[in-house]
């Protein structure tokens, strides 16, 4: 177990340059390490915004893909949760610090030394620069990887990986279920995992979108109502209808909105979330806050315990995401349909073509 891994993936050599085939070692299997054929690597969009430098300067050459779906090739000599041949998923973060007071609480994706990422940075106490999942093999810590249930599809499983925990992580902490009402805003990649969740955990759940042509797919996904937002201008009063009509909305947008007429939606003590991240700034009205003690709030992916029982919930209601899936080839191509929300709803790359 001391030979490094020859891998092959989808690389971005220098900032804002389109992927192109990249030959590279992963790490000799520790210990403690497993390492996996990747079969799926779903496309986020944020793999869009560090290839582009769009939050800040990244590292180079860069390997994107944090939401993996393979089976495990090899374990290490201390390995107890994997064996070979296992369904196995591998999110956002590939370590943390484990002594934190976060940590410890299971909420490692919360670590006050940093978490460290699946890529764009170094691994854990090394020079190595971390190398994400588009590529055909990897090898990660036994801890920081998840079992997949058999009955889901491993294509449609990838973007649970950050999507999924992403949506489903802020629904639980906020004790979404029967008789709560949840407002999405945004039906995109990360909003259409919010319907599926929160229509799953028993909730009433309203769609707020700007492209009106998204009604059905919105319903077809378990909404049970869909707002226009399009329709909305300064002298119309739909938002009055549903004025302190909500428990919990979350905010999936990765755009700069006015996010004000939405605090009006919530309940006495409920709560906006906010998910997506905009480059601006967003105002917010503290007067809309005060009168029924509203709260704002924000919500990064889950711990690891958490993206466990996310999977197995979704094995439970059979949950995956809408996906298309492409090869390595079209993964510059998908960036740009990314960007223009031309897709229904996630992109992932059959790794198994790399």
């Amino acid at each position: 177990m001391t030979n490094t891994i020859p891998t092959s993936g989808y690389a971005a050599l220098s900032p804002k340059s389109k992927l192109t085939p990249f030959k590279f070692e992963r790490r000799a299997v520790g210990k403690h390490d497993v390492a996996l054929d990747i079969h799926y690597a779903g496309i986020c969009h944020s793999d869009i915004h560090q290839v582009r430098e769009e939050w800040g300067s990244a590292l180079f050459p860069m390997v994107p893909g944090h939401e993996i779906a393979g089976i495990v090739t090899q374990v290490g000599s201390n390995v107890t949760k994997f064996k070979i041949g296992d369904r196995i998923g591998v999110g956002v973060f590939i370590d943390s610090c484990r002594k934190c007071e976060n940590c410890q609480k299971g909420i490692n994706n919360y670590c006050l030394e940093g978490m460290t990422g699946t890529y764009n940075g170094y691994e854990r106490n090394s020079q190595q620069i971390a190398f994400g999942g588009y590529s055909n093999k990897f090898v990660v810590n036994q801890d920081y990887a998840v079992k997949i249930p058999d009955n889901l599809d491993l294509a449609g499983v990838a973007p649970l990986m950050c999507a999924g925990i992403t949506l489903y992580s802020p629904l639980k902490h906020w004790n979404t279920g029967p008789g709560k009402k949840v407002g999405i805003i945004g039906l995109g990649g990360l909003g259409h995992m919010g319907v599926k969740y929160a229509k799953a955990l028993g909730a009433h759940v309203t769609v707020f979108s700007h492209s009106p042509n998204k009604k059905e797919d919105a319903l077809k996904l378990g909404a049970d109502e869909f707002v226009s937002t399009k329709t909305l201008d300064s002298e119309s009063n739909l938002f009055a209808i549903y004025n302190n009509t909500f428990d919990l909305v979350l905010n999936t947008t990765g755009v700069p909105l006015d996010l004000n007429p939405y605090l009006e939606l919530l309940k006495t003590d409920a709560t906006l979330v906010f998910i997506g991240l905009s480059g601006q700034p967003y105002p917010i009205e503290a007067g809309k806050l005060l009168p029924k003690r509203r709260s704002v709030a924000g919500s990064m992916i889950g711990g690891m315990d958490e993206l466990q029982e996310m999977l197995d919930f979704s094995g439970e209601k059979n949950i995956v995401s809408e996906i298309e899936v492409i090869n390595p080839e079209q993964i510059n191509e998908a960036y740009d349909r990314t960007v223009a929300s031309d897709v229904k709803y996630r992109f992932v790359i059959d790794a198994k073509k790399f």
